[in-house]
Order: structure tokens, then C-alpha cells, then sequence
């Protein structure tokens, strides 16, 4: 059985960086499928790297992000896992913070990273307002990027699975 963990990331005290918890929230409603587990890593980017030092076979990371977009625009990244591990002794990685990027070296330099990872993103309008809800387009895109997370979901689930014995 193929193991799935999709991680919800920001602070939902903190406007639109509240993104990928509400976005997580409404995949726990959405997939019951074995295998798939849900983690709320809020801020804290270590404890999404000790999470996956558990063993996935796939990672899917749900968070605000700043790609230069529209508003609410949603994003299905593939990160080039290869470069991740060139460059893990090279960058500082804060472990306080949850960038996905720093996440992801990290879990590469510990050789905790999956062989799949995608981020589903949003395009952020405000991180920095302490208290307030999301913003009007990134509530609009919660749900458009919980089905693209399914999509990604059924899509691993129903991959053939190759052995190769020696």
C-alpha cells in the first residue's frame, strides 16, 4: 500500500497564510482512502521533516504562495528533487520556518524525502494581517485546490507499482 502524506502548511492567525490548513481541513473531509494521512504542520518546518522521516512514498504540500500571479491563482508544482539534494549542504535552513523549499532540502539531506512530491499553492494577497480570514479570492480557491490534491491522490492510487527483484 503506497503511503501518502499531505501536509497542510502556514498560520491560519495570519490572513491568506492560512491557506493550506483550511485547505488540508477540507481534504480530511474529502479523501478516506488507507494509506493517505493528513498533517498540520503549521509554521514549524522541522516538524513536517520528522513527520516524514516516518517513510512516504509521496509527499503533497498545500500552501500560500508568491509566484507573481493573480490573486487566488492556483499552482501545481513538481519540485526538481534531483537540485534538492545538490544544494542541501550548501543552503541555511531555518527550522522554525516552513518554506517548502528548505522543508524539502532538509528532508533530502536526511534522505527523508518521498520519490513524489508536488506543492499545490495559492497565490497569496495577505500573510501579515494578524486575525484576519482569508482573503476573498484565496477562500474561493480552498476548494479548487483540495480537488487538484484528490486528483494528484487517485492518480498515485491507481499507478501501476513495478517490482524489480534481483
Amino acid at each position: 500500500m503506497m503511503r501518502i502524506l499531505i501536509a497542510g502548511v502556514g498560520n491560519v492567525l495570519r490572513g491568506d497564510d492560512g491557506f493550506g490548513i483550511e485547505a488540508l481541513r477540507v481534504l480530511q473531509q474529502k479523501i478516506d482512502i488507507p494509506g493517505v494521512e493528513f498533517f498540520e504542520s503549521g509554521i514549524a518546518g522541522i516538524s513536517l521533516v520528522q513527520r516524514l522521516m516516518d517513510g512516504f512514498d509521496a509527499l503533497i504540500i498545500v500552501d500560500a504562495l508568491d509566484q507573481g500571479g493573480a490573486p487566488g491563482q492556483v499552482y501545481v508544482l513538481q519540485p526538481e528533487l534531483e537540485s534538492l539534494g545538490n544544494n542541501a549542504n550548501n543552503n541555511t535552513v531555518d527550522l522554525h520556518q516552513a518554506d517548502p523549499q528548505g522543508v524539502l532540502r532538509l528532508a533530502s539531506a536526511l534522505k527523508a524525502l518521498p520519490n513524489h512530491v508536488w506543492i499545490v499553492g495559492c497565490q497569496a494577497v495577505g500573510c501579515d494581517d494578524l486575525g484576519a480570514p482569508l482573503s476573498e479570492p484565496v477562500a474561493y480557491a480552498v476548494p479548487i485546490a483540495a480537488d487538484r490534491v484528490r486528483v494528484i491522490v487517485e492518480n498515485l492510487i491507481a499507478a501501476p507499482t513495478c517490482y524489480v527483484t534481483g
